[in-house]
């Protein structure tokens, strides 16, 4: 019998923990879990949660979502993407089309889809239009994308590949003069398809206590227990939590079909930055499937200088998990789900999306930085 979250609860209560600690969980399902399930709540004060940058809506350049509009606005394409995309607002005047979303209203041709085979039928339902699949994503999503491609697509299908790895932006942060926190639970769904051992550095590099762990509220709190009993113990290794799902080694079938399709690139992420190695670009056989090998580029060198959070919006500080959601200054005030102005508003993986669907509504100055 599984142990219940109500007992790891009380584990963790009875944990020597005098100081604080800082526990980052780095996937945007995991903060769903830890809101929604009033996590926060029940663990000892000591204990900071700190949301990272799991959220691929957040971090997807404005650059690759201006290109997407302005696609669709001016080819005689279709354009598909997944459904969180559609609203993710890029940085033009007042009067300009600012997300895929508006720029459907206006009668550009633009579907969202849950996932790739969605796009592989809409292409062959319209074999003498262009189809274009603006393809945002962890490795969770990539790897479909690359099965894909495997698969063989239909001549008219091409790809703006906007695919992210998830751990060079938490060894960035480890190799950071402030990392931020103490202990990290790792993704289980990005575990799964790459292997566990994918977060291995956490222990060996840093010398920090490391869990995966699954999206319940007892597999949360059993890694939580785990790191912590980890940091109490000063003996810091990668413990597996979710065990039901993730194996050594991972995915080695969906592995070997990224490494056939796709290509390890330097990557821009919105509001961050460029991080080595940090992003999927599609291997040169598939090269030609590239959006901009087949329509026109229009994403100028001053909009990728300019491609950052809108003004006056803090995404970027929340995705590092550098303040909480709510010590945005927009959050709350100008920035809600119904009128997002930053990504982190927009996605169901976004933490500012998540804190207020969790009930936190108020953005407030007391917030410190973590």
């Amino acid at each position: 019998m599984s142990t219940s979250a109500k007992t790891w609860l009380e584990r963790i209560h009875a944990l020597p923990i005098k100081n604080k600690l800082r526990i980052m969980n780095v996937c945007g399902g995991h903060e769903r879990s830890i809101t929604m399930a009033g996590l926060r709540g029940a663990l000892p004060k000591q204990i900071e949660l700190i949301p990272g940058p799991g959220c691929p809506v957040c971090v997807c350049p404005e650059e690759d979502v201006y290109q997407a509009i302005q696609l669709a606005l001016h080819e005689n394409i279709i354009l598909v993407a997944f459904g969180d995309m559609l609203r993710v607002p890029v940085n033009v005047g007042k009067a300009d089309i600012r997300s895929l979303e508006q720029a459907k209203a206006s009668g550009a041709d633009i579907r969202p889809i849950a996932s790739p085979s969605e796009a592989v039928r809409i292409a062959r339902e319209h074999p003498d239009r262009d189809v274009v699949f603006f393809a945002a994503g962890f490795e969770t999503t990539t790897a479909p994308v690359a099965a894909m491609l495997a698969e063989g697509v239909p001549h008219n299908l091409a790809l703006l590949l906007s695919g992210r790895l998830t751990w060079p932006a938490v060894s960035m942060l480890l190799n950071s003069d402030t990392p931020g926190f103490d202990c990290l639970i790792a993704p289980g769904h990005v575990s799964t398809v790459m292997g566990p051992e994918e977060w291995a550095f956490v222990v060996k590099d840093h010398g920090l206590p490391a869990a995966v762990a699954g999206f319940t509220s007892e597999s949360l709190l059993a890694a939580m227990y785990s790191v912590l009993r980890q940091h109490l113990e000063q003996r810091p290794f990668l413990d597996n939590c979710y065990p039901e799902i993730v194996r050594p080694g991972g995915n080695t079938a969906a592995q070997r079909v990224m490494q056939q399709t796709l290509q390890v690139v330097d990557a821009n992420w919105r509001g961050v930055g460029v991080i080595p190695a940090s992003g999927y670009g599609l291997a040169p056989e598939y090269a030609h499937l590239d959006v901009r090998a087949r329509f026109p580029d229009y994403t100028d060198t001053a909009r990728k200088r300019a491609g950052q959070m809108p003004p006056g919006c803090d995404c970027a500080k929340v995705v590092l998990g550098k303040i909480y959601p709510n010590a945005c200054r927009l959050y709350g005030r100008a920035c809600t789900p119904r009128n997002p102005i930053g990504p982190c508003m927009v996605s169901d993986e976004g933490a500012c999306r998540i804190w207020w669907s969790g009930g936190v509504r108020e953005s407030t100055a007391a917030a410190i930085e973590v």
